[in-house]
C-alpha cells in the first residue's frame, strides 16, 4: 500500500562506520608486502603509505563535493554520466561487473580464508582448497546478510568497524612498545636507493591504494544516507584521517618487529607479526583480521549492488535489477548478481594478481570520475555547493590518477592489457545495444529474448545452485582428507 524505495537509513555514524569497514579490511594486512616489494625499501615504502593516505584525501574530498552537487547514489558511475556522458560511464559500469568488483571481493575473500584458518595450522600453511572454501562460504554469509536487511547489514559494519580499529590497536601498541625501547636495527639504511626501480612504483601506489579504497562508499549510497550535504564531508574527512594515521602506525610496527626479508616472505603479514611479537595473541590477532576482512566484503557488496540498481534505473542495463524486494526494501537482483563472478575468480585467482587485474580499471575510472567535476564545475558555475575543495585538489589528483595508470603499462604489462581489453570491449555492447537506434523489429525482438531470459533465470540460478554446491562437497571432502593427513 506505501511506495517501494530505498529508505534513508545511513546516519553519521554509519556512514563513518561504512568508510572505516570498507578501508580498514585486508588492505593493511595483505598490501605491505606488496608496496615493499615494488618500492624496494623500509624508508621508500612508508613514503608510499603516506602519499597513497594523501591522494586518498584529495580523492575522498573531490567525491564529497561530487555528492553534493549531484543528488544520486551510484558513485563513479553516476559522477561519470553526469559529467562526461553515457559512453565513459557505461564502459566503467562494464568493466567493474567484469573486472573490478568481482576481483576485489575475490581478493577479500582470500584475504578473509586464509586468515581465519591460519590459527588452527600454524605454523604450516592453511591447505588451498580449505582457503578457498572458507573464502567461498564467508562471502556467501554476507551475500545473504545484504539481502535480508539494510539495517543489519548497516549494524554489522559498525561492529566490524569496532573490531577493525581493534586489531589495528594490537598490532600498533607492541610494535611502538619495542621501537620505544630502542628496536630501530630495521630502520637502518632505510631509503636504500639501489634497491628503488622506478618502473615498479606504479604497483607499489596501486598496493598502497587498494588498502585505502573505501573512501568512495558513501557516494553510493548517497540517496539514503541522513543529511547528506553535511554528513558526507564531515564522514570522509574524519575517517580518512583517522585510517592514515593508524596505517602509517600498524606499518611503522611490521617494520619494527619484522624485517624486510620477514614481511617479503609471509604470506599473512600480521599473523608473523603476532607470531614474533605477542604470542599470547597468536589466535586471536587472525580472527580479528578474518573479521575486518568480513566488515569489507559487506560494505563491497552493500555499495556496488547500489550501482547496478542505479544503472538499471538510468536504462543502462537489465530492467530486473532495478528492482527492491517488497517487503525487505532490499534490491535483491543487484545483490545477487556478482556471486557467479566472485566464485570464479575465488577458485582460480591469486591475490597478487588480482591486485594488479583490477586497480588499472579502478583507477582509470576514478581519475575520470575527478576530471568530470572540473567538467561540471565549467560547466555550470552557477550551481552552487555547499561544500566545494580549491581547483588543484581535483586537478592533482587526476593527473596523478591517470599518469599511474599510464605508467603501469611498463610493470604489468600482462594484467593491466587484460585489464585494458575487458575495457574496450564495452564498446560494441554499448553501441549495438545501448546508443544504437534499433528497428521496431529488432526492439521487439531483443525484448522477446529478455523476457525469456528471466522467465528461464531462475531455474537457471537453481541449476547453477546445485552445481555448485556439488563442488563445495567435494571440496570439503578434499580438505577433510588433507586434514587427516595433516
Amino acid at each position: 500500500e506505501e511506495a517501494i524505495f530505498l529508505r534513508k537509513k545511513i546516519t553519521l555514524l554509519r556512514a563513518f562506520s561504512l568508510l572505516i569497514g570498507s578501508m580498514v579490511g585486508s588492505g593493511i594486512f595483505i598490501s605491505p608486502k606488496g608496496v615493499l616489494k615494488n618500492s624496494g625499501s623500509v624508508g621508500f615504502s612508508l613514503v608510499v603509505w603516506f602519499s597513497c593516505g594523501l591522494l586518498s584525501m584529495f580523492g575522498a574530498l573531490c567525491y564529497a563535493e561530487l555528492g553534493t552537487r549531484i543528488t544520486k547514489s551510484g558513485g563513479h558511475y553516476i559522477y561519470i554520466l553526469e559529467t562526461l556522458g553515457p559512453l565513459p560511464s557505461f564502459l566503467f559500469l562494464w568493466a567493474e561487473f567484469f573486472a573490478i568488483r568481482p576481483a576485489n571481493s575475490a581478493v577479500v575473500s582470500l584475504a578473509f580464508g586464509r586468515y581465519m584458518l591460519e590459527p588452527f595450522f600454524a605454523p604450516c600453511a592453511a591447505p588451498v582448497p580449505a582457503v578457498k572454501l572458507v573464502s567461498l562460504l564467508g562471502y556467501y554469509t554476507v551475500l545473504t546478510l545484504n539481502s535480508w536487511s539494510v539495517t543489519w547489514s548497516a549494524r554489522l559494519q559498525t561492529a566490524l568497524s569496532v573490531v577493525k580499529l581493534l586489531a589495528l590497536a594490537l598490532i600498533i601498541v607492541p610494535g611502538m612498545m619495542l621501537l620505544a625501547q630502542g628496536h630501530t636495527e630495521h630502520f637502518q639504511d632505510a631509503f636504500d636507493r639501489q634497491s628503488l626501480v622506478l618502473d615498479k612504483l606504479p604497483l607499489a601506489f596501486y598496493a598502497g591504494m587498494f588498502a585505502y579504497s573505501g573512501w568512495f562508499q558513501t557516494s553510493f549510497v548517497r540517496e539514503e544516507l541522513v543529511k547528506p550535504e553535511r554528513n558526507i564531508p564531515l564522514a570522509v574527512i574524519v575517517s580518512v584521517i583517522t585510517v592514515i594515521v593508524g596505517y602509517m602506525l600498524t606499518n611503522v610496527s611490521y617494520y619494527t618487529v619484522l624485517g624486510t626479508q620477514d614481511v617479503l616472505a609471509s604470506p599473512a603479514v600480521a599473523v608473523s607479526f603476532v607470531q614474533r611479537a605477542f604470542k599470547s595473541l597468536i589466535s586471536v590477532v587472525p580472527v580479528l583480521v578474518a573479521l575486518s576482512c568480513f566488515g569489507t566484503m559487506n560494505g563491497g557488496i552493500f555499495t556496488f549492488s547500489r550501482t547496478l540498481f542505479v544503472a538499471s534505473r538510468e536504462g543502462q542495463w537489465p530492467p530486473l535489477f532495478s528492482m527492491i524486494h517488497i517487503r525487505r526494501h532490499t534490491p535483491l537482483p543487484a545483490v545477487m548478481l556478482m556471486f557467479p563472478l566472485v566464485t570464479a575468480m575465488v577458485c582460480i585467482g591469486d591475490i597478487y594478481h588480482l591486485l594488479n587485474f583490477f586497480s588499472f580499471s579502478r583507477w582509470l575510472f576514478i581519475g575520470l570520475a575527478t576530471l568530470g567535476l572540473i567538467v561540471h564545475r565549467h560547466r555550470h558555475p552557477e550551481l552552487h555547493s555547499p561544500f566545494k575543495v580549491p581547483l588543484f585538489v581535483p586537478v592533482s589528483f587526476t593527473i596523478i590518477c591517470l599518469f599511474t595508470v599510464a605508467m603501469s603499462f611498463y610493470s604489468d604489462p600482462v594484467n593491466i592489457s587484460i585489464g585494458c581489453t575487458i575495457v574496450l570491449s564495452g564498446f560494441p555492447v554499448y553501441y549495438l545495444i545501448i546508443h544504437r537506434q534499433m528497428s521496431d523489429r529488432c526492439r521487439n525482438l531483443f525484448s522477446i529474448a529478455q523476457d525469456f531470459l528471466w522467465t528461464k533465470l531462475p531455474s537457471f540460478f537453481s541449476t547453477l545452485s546445485d552445481y555448485l554446491t556439488h563442488k563445495l562437497q567435494l571440496l570439503l571432502e578434499v580438505v577433510q582428507q588433507e586434514i587427516k593427513t595433516y
